[in-house]
């Protein structure tokens, strides 16, 4: 079957991120969340980042209002039945992953796609939560969506070459290049990526030096766009944790995986980064 209509469950930063581009690019699109309050930002999101796409003529006006009249939003996730593919976009935790994929299998039509956002999780263990493990894969879109050129496409055990060849025509044809990564934890981007942020929070643990210190050496040492505390500051907190204890846990407990305890400290102060207003830095404004 061919993908012509997407759905988006949770309607955040990465939710309404796939949604603009899945609908810019042509996709009939149904960004789903059980907050009406988070819909209607995910609206004004997506609605201000095609002004801007327009303001620097990377889009005509013709396609903005195309592309707002490709989008539906709604609380309902019976709206989602007669989607082609879904994508699942919650917080990376798997037993909330769990659930609504088991939900999302049971709501939409037998043959779709049933795709996660997770930047960790196994894929697998998703898809044995459903009733077609073979239509299950990891679709992971790098933040911010519209910007980041990269997706992660991770095939569970299960999953079909159909599946894998559908998901990644759509991943081509909303302008993104696509890395294949088998189904271990952290896949490649942060396998890599993680370990390197947790060794900076470690860095300030242990003294080795400040906050701006770390960042400033490692982007002019090694010309990153961003240092690691930033990073993980833009990323979330909580999200970095979460990740790395995917990793230390399915890794066996590898110490190389632990979470600093500095991190987890952070994340216990509600310090989670620039969504909460303080991480590594202070986001307030007086």
């Amino acid at each position: 079957m061919g993908i012509r209509t997407i759905g988006v469950v949770g309607a955040g930063q990465m939710g309404n991120g796939i949604a603009h581009i899945a609908a810019l690019y042509g996709y009939g699109v149904v960004v789903q969340d059980i907050a009406q309050a988070q819909l209607d930002d995910a609206r004004a999101t997506i609605e201000k980042t095609l002004a801007r796409q327009l303001r620097k003529e990377q889009i005509t006006g013709s396609r903005v209002v195309e592309t707002l009249e490709r989008l539906r939003f709604t609380t309902t996730v019976g709206d989602l039945a007669e989607v082609d593919l879904v994508i699942e976009t919650a917080t990376e935790n798997a037993s909330m992953k769990y659930e609504i994929m088991e939900t999302l299998s049971k709501v939409v039509q037998p043959e779709a796609v049933l795709a996660t956002n997770t930047s960790s999780i196994s894929i697998t263990a998703i898809a044995a939560h459903t009733e077609r493990p073979d239509r299950v894969i990891g679709m992971h879109f790098m933040n911010p969506v519209p910007v980041m050129k990269l997706v992660e496409i991770i095939r569970g055990l299960a999953t079909s070459d159909e599946t894998y060849e559908e998901v990644r025509t759509v991943a081509e044809r909303v302008k993104k290049t696509v890395v294949c990564s088998r189904d271990m934890p952290g896949f490649i981007v942060n396998r890599i990526l993680m370990p390197y942020i947790n060794e900076a929070v470690y860095a300030l643990y242990e003294g080795v030096a400040t906050v701006p210190d770390i960042d400033t050496a490692m982007k002019l040492g090694t010309n990153v766009p961003m240092g690691p505390l930033s990073l993980a500051d833009f990323i979330g907190l909580d999200t970095c944790l979460a990740i790395m204890e995917v990793l230390h846990d399915g890794m066996g407990g590898d110490s190389k995986y632990r979470p600093c305890p500095l991190l987890k400290k952070y994340v216990e102060a509600g310090w989670l980064g620039r969504k909460s207003g303080r991480g590594f830095y202070n986001y307030y404004r007086e």
